[in-house]
């Protein structure tokens, strides 16, 4: 049976190249030898455009380019990555996936999502998202300099740190009606996210059937957490990692 290596909030940067150098150690394991990677936003810290010439952004496009030349990678687009778009795409051989996004695996139903659209309390955080999502957000964004861009990216990750501070725990965590409403509307009973750093596999019931919803772990550099692994055998088999 082929695994299956779901993961989320790596959050890498030049500044934290401990989780830079685990990035690349799992690649270099897994290449080959698991059924596919899927990378559920927030791959990075910020990500300021498909044009950033840095050294960091060359070493991380060419860890993924020689781990998809051996094995399906695909890339859902986070909070702090949403600029990441089709010349990524090609220079790493990533395949992009919409915002929520079904896949069968035997006899499980997924539904695979970042998770921040779930948090449909945090209404400020909703409307925020909704603007920076459009076309025409990100055309005005990318008519802008790389330093321009990599300030702007610098002042928002300052302002969400203190908005975030300021808010109570369940207005960030996710809604359980929009679980519900997900789940229901993608005809799947396993949601997996990430998001909220709350790793988890929490048990619920979809109109009277079992469904479970796996929240993925952030990666932080004191404390070695990976993701999650499915085994694509007919029932599924779920393990963190």
């Amino acid at each position: 049976m082929a695994r299956l290596l779901f993961v989320s909030d790596l959050h890498l940067s030049p500044q934290r190249p401990l989780l830079l150098e685990r990035f690349a150690a799992l690649l270099e394991r897994e290449a080959g030898r698991c059924g596919g990677l899927y990378i559920l936003g927030d791959l990075f810290d910020a990500w300021i455009g498909d044009d950033d010439p840095s050294p960091f952004a060359s070493q991380v496009r060419a860890l993924l380019a020689r781990f998809s030349a051996a094995t399906p990678a695909f890339f859902l687009r986070g909070n702090r990555d949403f600029m990441v778009g089709e010349r990524f795409a090609d220079e790493t051989g990533l395949r992009l996936l919409p915002d929520e996004h079904r896949l069968e695996v035997g006899e499980r139903r997924l539904l695979l999502m970042h998770g921040d659209q779930l948090c449909t309390n945090d209404v400020e955080y909703q409307q925020v998202r909704a603007l920076v999502r459009t076309p025409r957000f990100r055309e005005e964004a990318m008519r802008k300099g790389i330093e321009e861009r990599r300030a702007l990216a610098a002042e928002y990750r300052r302002r969400s740190g203190e908005s975030l501070s300021l808010k109570a725990d369940d207005i960030m965590d996710v809604a359980p009606e929009a679980v519900v409403r997900a789940l229901r509307e993608a005809g799947a009973d396993l949601l997996v996210h990430g998001h909220t750093h709350r790793p988890a596999i929490h048990r619920l019931r979809l109109d009277g059937t079992p469904a479970q919803r796996v929240v993925l772990p952030d990666w932080r550099e004191e404390e070695p957490r990976l993701g999650f692994w499915l085994e694509s055998g007919k029932q599924g088999w779920l393990r963190m990692a």
